[in-house]
């Protein structure tokens, strides 16, 4: 039996997959057979669409374009607290060393 290469599906792909099934009223097996893809990708792309749009915390890349701008903001803030972190720890080490140096 021979394998089958992985394939790689964009996100535009995956939402209009998942859009098929949640919006337009398609079975599942029938956006399969449209789109070539297996059940299990497709059931995975519906879940995280229809979790997306109920506003729940998602596990990994996003699909809408909202999720993926809020996934973005999410990791700014993110590295903005560690870089705000490291300036507080810079600031206190130079002012130790500065009231050090005035003993």
């Amino acid at each position: 039996m021979k394998k089958r290469d992985r394939r790689f599906f964009s996100d535009e792909f995956k939402l209009e997959a998942a859009k098929l099934v949640v919006d337009q009223g398609y079975s599942v097996n029938e956006a399969c057979q449209a789109f070539d893809v297996g059940r299990t990708a497709m059931n995975r792309w519906v879940q995280q669409l229809q979790d997306e749009r109920g506003g729940k915390p998602l596990k990994g890349k996003a699909l809408t374009p909202e999720q993926k701008r809020i996934q973005e903001l999410e990791s700014l803030v993110a590295r903005l607290e560690k870089e705000k972190s490291i300036l507080k720890k810079a600031t206190a080490l130079l002012m130790s060393d500065e009231i050090k140096s005035l003993d």
